[in-house]
C-alpha cells in the first residue's frame, strides 16, 4: 500500500479571512495570492512547501 497523501489530504489553511497586505500575503491564512490561486492544481509535495512558508511568515507575522 502506498502511504503518499493525495492533495485533497492537505487541506487549504484558509480561515475565511481574505485580504492581502501590501506584499501580497493574505492576513488570515499567510499564503501569497499566487499560492492561493494555484493551491488547488497543486501537488501535495507543492502544498507541503507552502504550508512549510506559511508556517515561517506565521511566526513572523504581528497579528
Amino acid at each position: 500500500m502506498n502511504n503518499d497523501h493525495s492533495a485533497r489530504d492537505i487541506p487549504s489553511p484558509c480561515v475565511s479571512i481574505c485580504a492581502l497586505d501590501d506584499d501580497d500575503i493574505c492576513i488570515g491564512c499567510h499564503r501569497s495570492g499566487h499560492e492561493i490561486s494555484q493551491w488547488g492544481n497543486m501537488s501535495p509535495e507543492q502544498k507541503r512547501h507552502v504550508m512549510d512558508k506559511v508556517r515561517e511568515r506565521e511566526t513572523g507575522s504581528l497579528i
